[in-house]
């Protein structure tokens, strides 16, 4: 295996950024997310590697629920795993001892059962998508990739990074940037086989740091996403880019395969959700959500976008939540100050302009005034 680190001169400078390069002397970071850069200094080895790691007996023509109960056992006997193996120990493990049936394999077959009922996130439409209807995400058992490419432009503990679009979205944000992919239907049905190689390739090459899940949104394409990982061999962490309304159930699945959470946390209560996302009980699910990921211990990148005349009802209460509700030692927190408005956003008055330089302060501010780790 390669180091990332150890080849970074070799990167082309396309694909380079200087704050993704001083970042590796910034030691917050370093400290807050340091089984993301061990992975990276192949000092440690990513989740869903180890998940192949954990045999699992089980007959794949079980009924979901029994195979839910085989999936918790595996997932507690991966987490002792951890716990009672240095990180070199497990490495050393790993080809010689993957198993045939494991934990990832089993996450792979709940996750495609799923798919009858389908409850991926929170809106729970319990819709069959290998038929009609198709639920809030409009999708049916595929999963529609609009774009893959090395992104410079996500924050600096990232880039380079792998991003994989998924077309549309269980959201409805009338200022979504990416409008053009979550509203509209974009893309070519993915071939796990094909981005299983694409990855390892570029992971091989020293290209990249990350393999990131993103869209339109990632949670309604699970499925597809183990369909790749049980195909890839490479030690590379996996970026789970999302709004973060995931159902109990595929947190669960996801638990012990994301080496980095990077979630959006939009809005700080759940009117404003509902009017400028048509989301139901925003807040609720998705503080739920962030606490459970936190009390697995995972390293979380949260992200807020802050929008004008929002600072008070959204980016504060926001701020605050995380502050007080979560352990921070893994966790930073990327106040973004980019808001434009996009797609329907001009027909909603106090969010018809760009966010103004003052707001955006004001909230980076208060971030730094309630003693959050901030990156950019």
């Amino acid at each position: 295996m390669f180091t990332w680190i150890d080849k970074i001169g070799e990167i082309p400078v396309v694909w380079q950024r200087p704050d993704s390069i001083s970042i590796l002397e910034n030691k917050d970071a370093l400290k807050r997310f340091s089984r993301y850069w061990a992975i990276l200094r192949n000092k440690a080895l990513a989740k869903f590697l180890i998940a192949k790691l954990i045999e699992v007996d089980f007959d794949p023509t079980l009924p979901e629920e029994e195979l839910w109960k085989i999936h918790d056992e595996a997932l507690k006997e991966m987490k002792v795993f951890m716990s009672e193996h240095d990180d070199q120990e497990i490495i050393k493990s790993w080809k010689e001892k993957v198993k045939e049936k494991n934990l990832l394999s089993l996450k792979r077959e709940i996750a495609w059962k799923m798919l009858k009922s389908c409850r991926f996130c929170e809106w729970r439409c319990g819709v069959d998508r290998f038929k009609e209807p198709k639920g809030a995400c409009r999708l049916d058992h595929k999963a529609y990739i609009s774009s893959i490419f090395i992104h410079i432009g996500e924050e600096p503990e990232l880039v380079p990074s792998y991003t994989i679009f998924f077309s549309h979205c269980n959201f409805k944000c009338v200022f979504c940037q990416n409008w053009d992919i979550s509203q509209i239907h974009n893309g070519d049905p993915g071939s796990p086989e094909v981005v299983a190689r694409v990855i390892y390739h570029e992971w091989s090459h020293g290209r990249i740091r990350n393999v990131n899940w993103v869209g339109g949104e990632p949670t309604p394409n699970i499925h597809f996403i183990f369909d790749v990982l049980v195909r890839l061999d490479a030690n590379v962490p996996q970026i789970w880019n999302s709004n973060l309304y995931n159902s109990t159930e595929s947190l669960k699945l996801l638990d012990g395969v994301i080496d980095l959470w990077l979630p959006d946390f939009k809005y700080g209560n759940n009117d404003c959700a509902l009017r400028l996302s048509k989301i139901p009980k925003y807040f609720d699910i998705v503080t739920r959500n962030l606490k459970i990921i936190n009390s697995n211990g995972d390293e979380i990148l949260i992200r807020h976008l802050g929008l004008p005349n929002h600072i008070e009802c959204c980016s504060k209460p926001i701020l605050e939540w995380i502050a007080r509700e979560m352990d921070l030692s893994k966790v930073r927190v990327n106040v973004m100050g980019q808001y434009r408005p996009e797609y329907k956003a001009k027909q909603y008055e106090e969010i018809a302009r760009p966010i103004r330089r003052n707001e955006w302060l004001e909230a980076v501010n208060y971030a730094k005034k309630l003693g959050l780790s901030l990156t950019i």
